[in-house]
């Protein structure tokens, strides 16, 4: 049973099954917190939410839940998502392994996660009391109402409910998963007047019913912003990749009027990666859609300007202005342009693919979809960093991951590092030369016939999970015309405009272009999209902040 006290204090309440992690965790919170709140103490989740429960008729307030991840009976993530609803306003702590933080981090979407703590966290002076004063200070001041949650009702092969879960986890907006064949989800369509034809319903956290909403709609209503504020500025970055977020980072805290448009999510290609282990600064790795969040805010807290859902469909020069048109016919003018659009996934050709994509079938979908695979057989197809990524990912909850690679070993177009933790774990298998020769299944994927390249020998195998990371190509098509590509569609910048260095023809100023500048004078390209990039995280932030230097000299020299 919990510990328990008569002083009407706030509580804090811990629950770990160890005792003597829990009466370790109780010790460093009374040392520290004991004088103004009472701390709370239980060995396992249903005891805890026993403690809520009493705390609740008591009237007493609660303003920190610490639970411990990996609990018999009921996780901590599955006790926090309880106490919710007991508690909405306290804030919310999981105490994780290592080997957990990926789990953490997927919580954000399940309990509105506000942090995560390794264990151990000696010393507390360093790692537990910065955490706590922190989460304390933001409790104190909010008025503790019930945590307003968007909820989605869909079916689970719905490739369009697939698309919105994805857009909304990756713009890191909270959400309950609801299945229209379950009796909650019965009970939303229902209120919402709506049947399970038509998916998905999502419900904004005032009430308002969305029935089968379009991205911009959904995002707006949501609460990301889709309209800007004004109609110039400094500074138009057109995608939100890490070079577009870069430069919106460094354009912003330098004084430039910087908006950011971004078609889907923030993040790109990268903020779609379970973990990323070789980017400097963060040795034990940290997730794509981590290392986004933390780039979003930092931009939108140097006054950047973000717009979701906003697709761009042309460039117009006008004299020194340069003009964005937008696909429903707006548009917005600046100064400048830099050209952050990033790549995205090619798609798989082979029969039965395109139907059921969305249903079985996922690009770059592995964080959203993992849950739904535990304990099945997965394949990934594909060489690169990002199927590695997603294969280890993937692995965790798996019954196995199959890696189908069309060429030779891992090591030809894989880091090192990737190559030894795939072939270290124990339930992902490689498998060279080997294609997907066609995919089958009625309203959801259910098998998978291989081919290996070098005997022609079929294989029909029973899978619901395929995820295709084969190579990305360039969103650069609504750029013909004006801004000069390279055969494959990437965007060629500075010394590469031509073969022996000298501007371009049509070049009209007496200065050779700079670095990262295109054929267009002011109109700039970082990242995956500029012919010849790296294709690597750091470069692209890298050129994103080299980018905005380059701006402020052409804007100095306008």
């Amino acid at each position: 049973m919990p510990e328990a006290s008569v002083a009407a204090r706030t509580v804090i309440l811990t629950v770990d099954d160890d005792p003597g992690v829990s009466r370790a965790v109780a010790r460093d919170l009374r040392r520290r917190y004991g004088g103004e709140h009472r701390v709370v103490r239980a060995e396992s989740g249903e005891a805890a939410l026993e403690a809520l429960r009493e705390l609740k008729l008591r009237g007493e307030q609660v303003a920190v839940l610490l639970a411990d991840y990996r609990m018999p009976q009921m996780n901590g993530i599955e006790f926090l998502e309880q106490a919710l609803d007991i508690f909405p306003g306290a804030r919310r702590v999981l105490l994780t392994a290592y080997a957990d933080t990926d789990a953490a981090i997927d919580a954000i979407n399940v309990v509105d996660l506000d942090h995560y703590l390794l264990k151990p966290w000696d010393p507390p002076e360093e790692k537990l009391y910065p955490v706590l004063d922190e989460l304390l200070d933001a409790w104190r001041h909010t008025d503790h109402r019930a945590v307003p949650t968007t909820k989605v009702v869909g079916h689970r092969w719905s490739a369009r409910c697939s698309e919105v879960r994805e857009f909304l986890a990756r713009n890191q907006v909270p959400y309950r998963w609801y299945s229209s064949d379950e009796p909650e989800g019965r009970r939303l369509l229902e209120a919402a007047d709506t049947d399970a034809l038509r998916l998905p319903l999502v419900i904004t956290p005032d009430g308002t019913a969305l029935i089968e909403p379009g991205d911009q709609d959904l995002a707006a209503r949501v609460g990301l912003a889709t309209t800007p504020t004004a109609d110039f500025y400094d500074l138009i970055v057109i995608g939100g990749g890490p070079a577009g977020l870069g430069a919106a980072v460094y354009g912003a805290s330098e004084g430039l009027r910087t908006v950011l448009v971004e078609r889907s999510a923030t993040g790109g290609q990268a903020g779609q990666s379970s973990r990323i282990e070789n980017y400097l600064g963060f040795p034990d790795g940290v997730s794509g859609s981590q290392l986004t969040d933390r780039a979003r805010r930092q931009a939108a807290k140097f006054g950047a300007e973000i717009l979701t859902a906003r697709e761009v469909t042309g460039l117009e020069i006008n004299g020194a202005a340069k003009a964005v048109r937008f696909s429903d016919g707006h548009a917005i003018a600046a100064h400048s342009v830099l050209l952050a659009t990033g790549v995205s996934y090619r798609q798989l050709d082979a029969p039965g693919v395109a139907d059921l994509t969305g249903r079985g079938v996922y690009y770059g979908s592995a964080l959203t979809e993992a849950a739904s695979c535990q304990g099945h057989d997965v394949y990934v197809v594909g060489g690169a960093n990002s199927a590695g990524q997603a294969a280890m990912y993937l692995s965790r909850g798996a019954k196995s991951v199959t890696v189908l690679v069309r060429g030779g070993p891992l090591a030809a177009s894989m880091s090192h590092y990737l190559v030894q933790q795939v072939e270290d774990a124990p339930n992902i298998t490689v498998r060279t030369g080997t294609v997907v020769e066609s995919a089958h299944g009625t309203d959801h994927l259910e098998q998978l016939t291989l081919r290996d390249t070098t005997t022609g020998h079929t294989e029909l195998v029973d899978s619901q999970w395929l995820f295709v990371f084969i190579g990305a190509a360039p969103l650069t098509d609504w750029l013909d015309g004006t801004v000069l590509r390279d055969p494959r569609g990437f965007i060629v910048a500075g010394p590469d405009l031509s073969a022996d260095g000298a501007p371009p023809p049509e070049w009209e100023l007496d200065r050779a272009p700079y670095h990262l500048e295109t054929n267009v004078p002011g109109v700039f390209v970082a990242g995956d999209a500029r012919s010849e990039s790296a294709k690597r995280v750091a470069s692209a932030v890298g050129e994103g902040a080299m980018a905005v230097m380059l701006v402020h000299r052409y804007l100095e020299q306008s």
